[in-house]
């Protein structure tokens, strides 16, 4: 069986995010998020000067007005925030499986590993990717160094 390819397995885990985000929200807890940007939603859509700086992966800390602003429903996660030196407004959309991690206080508490499923078919890649995206933050390249020594 293919845990990563399973259909439950991901309902399981945007499940799993959104109760969480709720539980932060509830709690008045700052957190940040990694998202896979091609598929957040900006409205209004940034420029072009401020979205070329996004990485594939990218974080939102969700603190102060953005925190306030924050919602969350069954499949995305939303919110406001000003980016670039002229601090430009949008409001965000965020799918849940698109979130790669959840991180309090510079410790991740999630990570997503359905977060290629709807894309790669091939198991051994799927692994592959998630693992690239962990990896991608060097707090938790750190975990890993720990762990190995």
């Amino acid at each position: 069986m293919d845990i990563f390819g399973d259909i439950d397995f991901s309902k399981l885990m945007r499940e799993h995010i959104r109760e969480l985000i709720g539980l932060l929200l509830e709690k008045d807890q700052f957190f940040s998020i990694l998202t896979k940007i091609e598929d957040v939603k900006f409205e209004p859509q940034l420029p072009d000067h401020i979205r070329s700086n996004f990485r594939a992966i990218t974080p939102f800390y969700i603190a102060e007005y953005t925190f306030e602003s924050s919602s969350i429903d069954d499949d995305f996660f939303y919110f406001e925030a000003g980016f670039g030196e002229e601090n430009i407004g949008s409001y965000i959309t965020v799918p849940l499986l698109s979130i790669v991690q959840i991180i309090v206080e510079e410790k991740p508490i999630l990570i997503n590993m359905a977060v290629e499923l709807k894309k790669d078919k091939s198991s051994d890649s799927k692994i592959k990717r998630s693992t690239d995206i962990f990896l991608s933050n060097p707090k938790n390249r750190k975990i890993i160094k720990k762990r190995d020594s």
